[in-house]
């Protein structure tokens, strides 16, 4: 990717909400999606903690460790060198206590190259916001349905319903007065997100929550149709690449079991 392409920094990302102009973010996890990703202009790559279920077949995002979020985080920043990158906190990494917290967000900046954090959490999260961002670490907040408290919240549930929106506009306000430069909104109803959104000078990155945040992003393996197995109301395939897949690996398969592959155009005298 050239190098001449600005970089998206935390200012850059303000001035899309100012102007209304919608941010694109993507979940990715490794260099080669990252360099492609990079190439049409994303705004935002996160790499996050959903790794483990993606791509490692792990029930939740529970067993995520700091180290396999390092490795991946490096990658992705090495593809895309230009493209402002999000660390997600792995579950534990930041819950324990603020000064943990700080550790950790500041190795997954120095090891990594990224850009901010992602940290789950309302309103028991506001300290540690504060004290990552007072260790000069840039912090995307997350509210609504976190995966990391799937248990907690009794399963994968539309989060901020009735009472709910109101402690839902009351936590963002106090996550942006922490100094989260953005906010993800997660299983958020459509309304309550645009209170959330229009409450905020940050700009708010949704998915599943509607048309009114600042934002959208999506996990690339599933708008790809990579993941088949998970289907929410939520997500738009915009490909069906598991199909083109098995289709050339069935094709490899009966070429090399025929005799045809290799041939003499892919081989050497």
């Amino acid at each position: 990717m050239s190098s001449e392409r600005p970089r998206t920094t935390v200012a850059t990302l303000r001035r899309k909400k100012d102007r209304s102009e919608k941010i694109v973010m993507l979940s990715a996890y490794d260099a080669l999606f990252a360099a492609i990703i990079e190439s049409v202009g994303v705004d935002i790559i996160l790499v996050g903690d959903s790794v483990n279920t993606v791509l490692c077949g792990e029930e939740s995002t529970h067993s995520a460790t700091m180290d396999q979020m390092v490795y991946h985080t490096r990658i992705v920043r090495r593809g895309a060198p230009n493209t402002f990158v999000v660390f997600d906190m792995p579950f534990m990494s930041y819950q324990v206590t603020a000064e943990e917290a700080v550790q950790n967000a500041g190795r997954g900046i120095k090891e990594t190259g990224a850009n901010a954090v992602k940290i789950e959490g309302g309103s028991p999260r506001i300290a540690t916001v504060q004290a990552i961002v007072d260790a000069g670490i840039a912090v995307m907040a997350h509210l609504g349905f976190t995966p990391q408290s799937v248990d907690q919240l009794g399963g994968y549930r539309v989060q901020g319903r009735g009472d709910g929106a109101n402690k839902l506009v009351e936590d963002a306000k106090r996550l942006e007065d922490a100094g989260a430069f953005a906010l993800v909104l997660e299983l958020v109803p459509t309304d309550v997100a645009g209170q959330v959104t229009d409450a905020l000078s940050i700009p708010t990155i949704g998915i599943g929550s509607g048309i009114n945040c600042d934002g959208q992003v999506l996990v690339l393996h599933d708008l790809l149709g990579l993941n088949e197995e998970f289907q929410p109301r939520f997500l738009k395939r915009y490909a069906s690449l598991a199909d083109d897949v098995r289709a050339a690996l069935t094709e490899f398969a009966n070429e090399v079991r025929s005799g045809t592959f290799p041939d003499d155009a892919h081989s050497y005298e």
